[in-house]
């Protein structure tokens, strides 16, 4: 597989605790390097990667939680052209687990959303699901 480019992106509400939405993220991406700039309503997290490292353990947590099937789904539903979109769920990140949800209305929080940028998404969708 070439470059592999991840993107993860999350809105920190103001009664939420910055520390708490930095943990979600990195119990499904492990340790990729976050920023966090104001926003109108609060803040917004944004965090970027390179290459397959930042992914093995969301793969791992995909495998253990048991949701590869789903993933695979969601994944393919998401590809457009070179990059895969979808969102997960805040609150169960935090959590250490997976659960996809919708960009709006889902998550009383907001999710987190990941885009996912690569040459063969196909290729990378059987990698990462398997």
């Amino acid at each position: 597989m070439d470059e592999i480019r991840v993107h993860v992106e999350a809105e920190i509400n103001p009664t939420e605790a910055e520390e708490k939405v930095k943990t979600a993220v990195s119990n499904l991406f492990g340790n990729i390097d976050v920023e966090i700039k104001p926003s109108q309503m609060g803040s917004v997290l944004t965090a970027e990667a390179r290459g397959k490292e930042p992914l093995d353990n969301f793969r791992n947590v995909l495998r253990r939680d048991r949701v590869r099937d789903a993933a695979r789904r969601v994944f393919y539903a998401g590809s457009r052209g070179e990059s895969i979109f979808f969102c997960l769920n805040k609150q169960v990140a935090f959590a250490g687990h997976v659960s996809f949800s919708q960009e709006t209305g889902e998550s009383p929080l907001g999710p987190i959303k990941v885009v996912i940028e690569c040459e063969n998404p196909r290729e990378f969708v059987v990698w990462l699901t398997t």
